[in-house]
């Protein structure tokens, strides 16, 4: 395929990504036991798609262009996108692992493998960004008075574990029937 071909495909496949991660962001949904404001949603799929098969870029640019699309559309309380900002940076410390881990082992295996140290980077990552940067933001700007060891610790490092968890059954299903075609394209953009 010519190389310029490939770069208006690659750019056409992120937005497409893109827009599919962005509505699965809205369909978001709390689970029992953790704060309201922590909610699960499938929104990392794509972007995970994304960069096991165009490479990490691509993955960083649908989780970017993912949360911008939901800040515009659905604004921030404290009108900086504290809770995007968030979310990017949970997207990418779960992205990331899982691609380079299934870059050395393209299997099955491999990507489970991925996907678990995903999840301890993911969890330990935003449990440590959320105490030095994210809540203390939240509380800056809205007033809102949290016991930061104990949201962190009972809320949002277990809500992270869970949370990797469910994506790594939903990945795992998923790339298990589209295993083929991720192959494919794959060989396709690193030719």
């Amino acid at each position: 395929m010519q190389k310029s071909s490939l770069k208006l495909r690659s750019f056409v496949t992120i937005a497409m990504l893109s827009g599919v991660s962005f509505v699965l962001m809205l369909l978001n949904f709390p689970l029992p036991w953790f704060p309201v404001f922590l909610q699960i949603d499938f929104s990392d799929v794509p972007a995970l798609i994304a960069a096991i098969t165009m490479g990490p870029v691509a993955g960083i640019l649908v989780e970017l262009v993912k949360n911008v699309l939901d800040w515009v559309y659905t604004g921030a309380p404290e009108g900086i996108p504290v809770g995007h900002m968030a979310n990017f940076a949970t997207g990418v410390l779960f992205i990331l692992p899982a691609y380079f881990i299934y870059k050395k082992l393209p299997s099955v295996k491999g990507l489970v493998t991925g996907l678990v140290v995903s999840t301890i980077v993911m969890s330990l990552g935003m449990a440590v960004l959320n105490y030095v940067a994210f809540l203390p933001l939240y509380t800056y700007l809205l007033g809102f008075e949290y016991d930061m060891y104990e949201t962190v610790v009972l809320g949002i490092l277990p809500f992270n574990i869970v949370k990797g968890i469910i994506m790594l059954v939903v990945v795992t299903m998923l790339y298990r029937t589209m295993r083929v075609w991720i192959e494919n394209q794959r060989r396709q953009y690193s030719a």
